[in-house]
């Protein structure tokens, strides 16, 4: 592809060089850079790519977009200047791999918690429905039935809109995609066409980023002040900042809603450890999911399928049998005691409370609820004590262990947890670095009946401990510690 079709639609503020070359690829890392490629030199929040301009050029690449222009430019070589080489990065991938969200139906879900389970949902849904569907999660990411690895909430602008256009080329019709607050600031996004946004909800997280609330408010309000007027802004009116989303949007605005008018309008009849009986839209409906979380997961999968003009009895037809994300309150009941095991990715304060206050409700009344709970490392620290002083509200018994303690020292991260524990609380709280130990003493505590919450990790199949990623699943170490407990 010629150099001067990829900067279509980018903001150019000066060009040296020609245009008219031939480009193999785009990097934005220096040290992936192949013969023929382009560089976009992007300030990142560990490393600026204007440094590497002069790497870049040694590795084959035959024009360089960036912020500021280099002292001394080679001849060889042609430079573009640009406002914003972040934002640029995007639109120039988006045309590199044939603008493929142009040629698809892009479904973009952001909100602190949710934003996996809908996705997957949609997935799951337009699958069953017949279609051809992508998917980008946290979990993993799909090409219809093919899985590839996630690595990030959303890939990178280059490897997303690589995706994107294998997605095209395979035949998907529909692709859905978690859109993180890291993303949108960064601009991973950019460029990208998106049919439908839905915000779930938003609450305390990723302040180690953002550092303020307000500002991770408006970070993810940017998604849908950016949405084309052809698409739909899909909004839960239920938070509070709901509303705030659409201020903006250009989109067609709808509402879903388990407490106030809405487009998309719901109500819980029944919530069980057998899942939900609702009513959508004044259909009477069973899902296997459970939870008011999860009402309001499916009222954003339902509003979402019918925005896309898709049929409101065969959605719920094909809703009521799906199972939802790896990870989100998925269940195990131990064979001679029948404790329940419920693993959950819960790593905020808010979802945490959610899960909890789902299980007390799904009580019979005598069963004793033990949480073991954790928070990762190099992650906002604020949310520490928070989350033991909720684990610690809604529990009989708490177990503070390690999450992902990345680069800190799990027992310190503990320590801040411990300061959130009411001083009432201390007796029923303990502390267990080891997560393995934790869970095993957590279920061995378990008597008849009782539910064991094990926060944090969900479908996660590793401990991250010092920038090295161990094999650990919370669901494996369950099974083996209810194996011995029955013999």
């Amino acid at each position: 592809m010629l150099l001067q079709e990829i900067l279509y639609k980018t903001s150019l503020q000066s060009v040296a060089g020609a245009t008219d070359i031939a480009v193999t690829g785009i990097a934005i890392d220096s040290r992936s850079v192949q013969p023929g490629n382009i560089f976009v030199a992007v300030k990142g929040v560990a490393a600026d790519g204007h440094q590497f301009i002069s790497k870049a050029i040694q590795g084959g690449a035959v024009a360089i977009v960036c912020e500021a222009l280099p002292a001394t430019m080679d001849g060889a070589v042609t430079y573009i200047q640009v406002e914003d080489s972040a934002a640029a990065a995007g639109i120039i991938a988006h045309n590199f791999y044939g603008r493929p969200s142009a040629q698809i139906k892009l479904i973009g879900v952001t909100g602190t918690n949710g934003k996996t389970t809908v996705a997957t949902l949609l997935y799951q849904l337009f699958s069953a429905l017949g279609y051809k569907c992508g998917l980008l999660s946290t979990v993993q990411n799909h090409i219809g039935s093919k899985v590839i690895a996630a690595t990030h909430t959303t890939p990178d602008t280059v490897q997303l809109n690589r995706l994107l256009g294998q997605m095209v080329e395979e035949g998907c019709a529909y692709v859905f995609m978690e859109v993180s607050s890291h993303a949108i600031n960064q601009r991973r996004i950019e460029g990208l066409e998106f049919a439908v946004g839905i915000f779930t909800n938003i609450s305390h997280d990723h302040l180690d980023y953002h550092k303020t609330f307000d500002e991770y408010i408006r970070v993810k309000k940017m998604f849908f002040d950016q949405l084309p007027k052809t698409a739909f802004a899909i909004t839960n009116i239920d938070d509070k900042r709901g509303m705030v989303m659409l201020q903006n949007t250009a989109a067609i605005a709808k509402t879903y809603s388990l407490k106030a008018v809405s487009d998309f309008k719901g109500k819980i009849l029944d919530n069980g450890i057998m899942g939900l009986h609702m009513l959508i839209d004044e259909q009477e409906v069973h899902f296997r999911l459970i939870g008011s979380f999860n009402a309001h997961n499916l009222l954003a999968v339902y509003g979402a399928a019918i925005c896309l003009e898709q049929d409101k009895y065969e959605v719920l037809q094909a809703l009521s049998i799906l199972n939802g994300a790896e990870g989100r309150f998925e269940y195990i009941i131990s064979p001679n005691e029948k404790v329940i095991a419920i693993i959950d990715y819960a790593h905020t304060p808010d979802a945490l409370l959610n899960v909890l206050a789902t299980i007390k409700k799904l009580k019979k009344g005598f069963e004793q609820v033990i949480t073991v709970a954790g928070c990762g490392g190099n992650r906002d620290k604020t949310k520490r004590p928070v989350m033991a002083e909720v684990a610690c509200e809604y529990s009989d018994k708490v177990i503070l262990t390690s999450d992902n303690p990345r680069f800190e020292d799990a027992a310190e991260i503990i320590r801040d947890m411990e300061a959130g524990v009411p001083a009432a609380s201390k007796r029923k709280c303990i502390s267990i670095t080891d997560r393995r130990e934790a869970i095993k003493t957590a279920l061995t505590l378990a008597g008849k009946e009782d539910i064991v919450l094990i926060a944090g990790k969900g479908h996660e199949k590793y401990q991250e401990i010092d920038g090295v990623k161990h094999h650990f699943d919370d669901k494996e170490v369950v099974r083996e510690v209810f194996e011995l407990l029955s013999k």
